[in-house]
């Protein structure tokens, strides 16, 4: 074996970190994308019972954006195991109790058909803020990039907001209710 060749073989099957911001996005499109990473499909030597699948750290999961009137609409099911113990839980009480579970969730239905789907998602790292540990963050060596990009508010512009054209003027005695 050439030393090209186990050097292919050690990247094919070696775990690789990725990260991901889940900031203002969808979290049914970002799970089909996360879970390209979890299970290892974009790597050339994919094959449904290897296990060749990566790390997956998604941080930010509090600012996750549903689509339309989903956070009121969408209810997410959930049973003990008990008699009786079945319960629907609306999405925006999920998020409030766990906000992380919502992408959790998502991720796990976009991996229908996959026997290992329970050990995969224990490659599946998820933070509801900025906040990962040092020993993780060390690991990462790849981004990966949601679908929509997260509009700049008129803050974070600073200095640069006061050279904007004004549509309107209000009156200094103007109170915003």
């Amino acid at each position: 074996m050439t030393a090209l060749q186990r050097v292919t073989q050690w990247n094919a099957f070696s775990r690789v970190w990725h990260i991901f911001d889940a900031t203002w996005q969808n979290p049914f499109d970002s799970a089909k994308l996360i879970t390209k990473y979890l299970k290892g499909t974009y790597k050339p030597l994919y094959h449904p019972l290897n296990d060749c699948g990566d790390m997956v750290v998604v941080i930010n999961s509090k600012d996750v954006a549903l689509p339309g009137d989903e956070w009121r609409k969408r209810a997410y099911f959930h049973h003990t195991g008990y008699p009786g113990g079945a319960s629907w839980t609306l999405a925006w009480q999920l998020h409030e109790k766990d906000p992380t579970m919502i992408l959790r969730k998502a991720v796990y239905s976009s991996m229908k058909g996959n026997l290992q789907r329970r050990y995969t998602m224990q490659r599946l790292l998820i933070y509801p803020d900025e906040n990962v540990p040092v020993d993780i963050l060390e690991n990462i060596t790849n981004q990966i990039r949601g679908s929509r990009k997260v509009p700049r508010t008129h803050i974070s512009y600073g200095e640069q907001s006061k050279t904007f054209p004004r549509i309107l003027d209000f009156p200094e005695d103007y109170v915003l209710k």
